[in-house]
């Protein structure tokens, strides 16, 4: 099963072939729901604004509907677009054609074109994970290995638009219409409703994106569902106390706390920098991308660095437990009495403390019950993989060759050392790392199966740039893994190294 905890499999073996069961089409369709939920309250609140005359409003609303939408839309597409292009290429289609093969790859341009123009490239994305998954169930045995590992593709590029839109659109909306109802003193269904939407949506995504993550390596324990929930337990009530701190902080202090959200992402940005991630190419790409990482650590906890992550967590939760309590009692202090009595003001301050309290109690739980590696009190746990290949023993071949991540045998809670903080999110997104066998003495490589040669050392393929050589890959990786009865292997140029074993790794 995959959400059992079954030991390491022999060498050599290839992986058991995973089954597409009725809960994972139920996942996707209630993150479906989600999502759809998430945007059409947004529309409908925006609406009732503008009807009632409230022009500000209806303006903020609706801009934090539309404008992550649109850049998540063109992402969405332009993996469309090479995925496509690339397709109709490698299949004789680089010549012009006329007769109904032309006009079938009209009608997806066509189609395709008006999807994303509706802005419904997620939905349809969801659609096609639950055809791939359903196919990858009815088939026989060896094209359900095929079909499955195209919808955890599938799966991976959904997961990284969701959690994209997520940070743009429904983390800003739901700090936006909390404040909205603290200005009022009341809560009208409809906000109520869209600030829900948009607080599942946050918590939904990023326990979704760990549960991808996993699911798509055969090197990591997968997530199960009660993982998952109690995931996203932890999550939204962490993002809860957040985002009610900063509505309560800024319906009082409207230019201080555009100081203070400005100060704290700078803060956040300078101590990514200073923890020197290698992601991009270049310098200011990798600069720019810890910008981008420093929004989400407004909100909430995301590791974007090999290595223990224990103290870095701590540290994390300590200044947002510190941030959240001064800017709550600021308000106490300053709120308008006149629209809000003391009895409400306290229990809002109650609110926030007690959310927080219940997501850091949610977490102990996931970290010490239902984590994929088993509970943190065990004598040794899984930690995060950051490991250096040992010298090869002498005669060992030149050109070692190793094996893609999902056939890499599953670590076990025996095997490395671990804690809390070490152990989820603890994969960097699109990282690429070097990779080493548990066992002191060294792994002799696989010899048997089809290889894909990369003209590249290690160092000089970005981790940023990963999930887009992804891309180029995913057609080789499918049409030889349908073609032969062994997972395909990939091997990397070492300069100056020769002996050193590379082995490509990414999180989704």
């Amino acid at each position: 099963s995959p959400e059992g905890g079954g030991g390491r499999r022999e060498e050599g073996a290839e992986p058991p072939a995973r089954r597409y069961r009725l809960r994972d089409g139920c996942w996707v369709f209630c993150a479906l729901l989600v999502c759809f939920a998430d945007g059409a309250s947004d529309l409908w609140l925006a609406a009732h604004y503008y009807v009632r005359g409230q022009r500000w409003w209806f303006g903020l609303t609706l801009l934090f509907v539309l404008l992550p939408s649109l850049v998540v839309q063109m992402l969405s597409l332009r993996w469309f677009v090479y995925d496509f292009a690339a397709s109709t290429k490698d299949s004789g289609g680089g010549t012009k054609d006329s007769g109904p093969r032309g006009c079938c790859r009209l009608c997806v341009w066509l189609l395709q074109g008006l999807i994303h123009l509706l802005q419904l490239g997620q939905v349809w994305r969801y659609l096609r994970t639950l055809y791939l998954g359903l196919q990858s169930r009815w088939q026989a045995e060896h094209r359900r290995r095929h079909f499955y590992w195209r919808m955890m593709f599938e799966s991976a590029d959904i997961s990284m638009l969701r959690l994209l839109e997520a940070f743009l659109k429904s983390a800003p909306q739901l700090v936006l219409q909390l404040s909205i109802m603290v200005q009022q003193n009341s809560v009208e269904p409809l906000q109520g409703f869209s600030a829900s939407a948009s607080l599942v949506s946050l918590a939904w995504m990023i326990a979704s994106y760990q549960k991808v993550l996993r699911d798509s390596r055969e090197d990591k324990m997968p997530m199960s569902y009660k993982g998952a929930v109690v995931q996203i337990l932890w999550h939204l009530f962490t993002i809860a106390a957040r985002a009610i701190a900063f509505a309560l902080f800024a319906s009082v202090f409207q230019l201080y706390f555009g100081i203070f959200i400005v100060t704290h992402w700078c803060i956040m940005t300078f101590w990514i920098i200073q923890g020197e991630t290698d992601f991009c190419m270049s310098k200011w790409e990798e600069i720019i991308y810890n910008m981008v990482v420093g929004i989400i650590y407004i909100f909430c906890w995301f590791n974007v660095k090999e290595g223990r992550s224990r103290y870095r967590m701590c540290i994390y939760y300590i200044i947002t437990l510190s941030e959240n309590a001064a800017l709550t009692i600021l308000w106490f202090l300053y709120y308008d009495r006149k629209t809000t009595s003391d009895f409400n003001a306290l229990i809002l301050v109650c609110v926030v403390s007690s959310s927080f309290a219940l997501g850091i109690f949610f977490m102990f739980i996931y970290y010490c019950l239902l984590h994929p590696n088993g509970p943190i009190f065990s004598h040794r746990s899984v930690g995060c993989i950051f490991r250096q290949e040992p010298p090869p023993v002498p005669g060992s071949p030149v050109e070692a060759v190793t094996s893609p991540p999902r056939s890499l045998p599953r670590t076990t809670g025996g095997e490395r050392d671990g804690a809390p903080g070490e152990r989820d999110s603890c994969v960097p997104v699109f990282q690429v790392r070097p990779c080493a066998p548990p066992a002191p003495a060294a792994r002799a490589p696989r010899t048997e199966g089809p290889v894909i040669r990369i003209d590249l050392p290690r160092k000089k393929y970005p981790a940023w740039d990963a999930h887009f050589i992804d891309r180029r890959l995913r057609k080789t990786i499918l049409a030889l893994e349908y073609a032969s009865p062994t997972t395909p292997r990939l091997q990397y140029r070492t300069p100056g190294a020769p002996q050193e074993v590379l082995e490509y790794e990414t999180t989704v």
